[in-house]
């Protein structure tokens, strides 16, 4: 497939060639296509299935990978790009078969710390709460993302009849759900909704509430049928919700605050961008996730994420209440993409 950036930019030079291989995980799929539309390329995207043995082995087996792809998925066939921009488990072997086939011509950017010497990759870009360390490893406070300051002024100008009615204060809520690390029970959902309404109810605020697939078609549905009213915008999309086009940057872009569920380091970096205060819903841990302590010991990588993002100063935890404080908004995309661009000799 080949996707169309969002602001693509016309370079003077030959643009760059750039490949973006997943797994077809939306979240980790998202984090590449922004550092792509943050460098203006055009990009093609790769979701590969991979078949027996390749699939259930390791990512770093490479051995006869030429036939490791399945015929329904995406193939890896010259001419080689310059840049291939990857991420997930199953991209790793693939992004280093692109490397060698293409003779070492070919920039392999890895998103995501992918467990193994950085040596093997070009460049590596891994959030702080990733131990991945080197050279040749740009350390981001929070993931990369497709949220930028035209896609926001863009999408308020679009769903203006509808948002900018709403009275101050406003709240995005950015609710997402199920994840190898998280559970959003019907406990969870019924606090988050009582926190919200009373919300409304005593301080007179307005919500602008976006959910995913992974809220559950029960918990959403409880959602709509507990926050309505003539101050709350509520999109699900679809047939259940207000259907049309995602106001997801819109939201963004008028909320005086933004509540998001703990589960997306995705949405929770995206929000981070806008500047505006933060606050982070909780849901319960999934036993045996990646919340869960490594030995005992070591808290994992969600957990140290938000604990450092609150120590930083970016986030506070949900509790009902809104408080308002300020920090440098997070510009880890285009940081990321400067550096790229310095390394590939691109022209702005």
């Amino acid at each position: 497939m080949i996707l169309t950036l969002y602001g693509a930019r016309h370079l003077t030079e030959p643009e760059k060639t750039c490949w973006i291989i997943t797994g077809g995980d939306t979240g980790t799929e998202n984090q590449c296509i922004g550092l792509a539309e943050a460098l203006g390329l055009r990009a093609e995207i790769k979701r590969l299935k991979l078949k027996t043995p390749w699939r259930q082995l390791s990512p770093w087996f490479r051995l006869g990978f030429g036939r490791a792809l399945a015929k329904d998925g995406a193939r890896l066939d010259p001419p080689w790009p310059d840049l291939l921009i990857a991420s997930g488990r199953k991209s790793i072997a693939a992004a280093l078969h692109v490397k060698k086939k293409s003779g070492g011509r070919t920039f392999v950017v890895q998103v995501q710390d992918p467990r193994f010497s950085p040596r093997s990759f070009d460049l590596i870009v891994a959030p702080q709460h990733d131990p991945a360390r080197g050279g040749n490893v740009i350390v981001t406070t929070g993931a990369t993302h497709r949220v930028t300051d035209g896609k926001i002024k863009s999408d308020m100008e679009k769903f203006k009849d509808a948002l900018e009615k709403l009275p101050h204060p406003r709240v995005a809520v950015l609710i997402g759900g199920q994840s190898k690390s998280h559970r959003m029970t019907r406990a969870v959902t019924e606090r988050l909704a009582a926190q919200l309404l009373a919300l409304v109810k005593e301080k007179n605020v307005s919500l602008m509430i976006t959910a995913s697939r992974r809220t559950g078609e029960e918990n959403a549905k409880f959602l709509r049928a507990t926050l309505k009213g003539d101050n709350i915008y509520f999109w699900n999309g679809g047939e259940n919700g207000q259907g049309g086009d995602n106001p997801y940057f819109a939201l963004l872009g008028y909320a005086d605050h933004i509540v998001v569920t703990e589960d997306s380091v995705s949405m929770v970096s995206e929000a981070l961008s806008t500047g505006k205060p933060v606050h982070i819903a909780a849901l319960e841990h999934a036993p045996g996730g990646p919340f869960e302590k490594i030995g005992g010991g070591t808290p994992r990588r969600h957990d140290i994420f938000h604990k450092m993002l609150q120590a930083q100063g970016y986030t506070r935890p949900f509790t009902g209440a809104l408080e308002t404080w300020s920090y440098a908004p997070l510009r880890d995309t285009l940081d990321v993409a400067n550096e790229i661009r310095t390394l590939l000799h691109m022209k702005e």
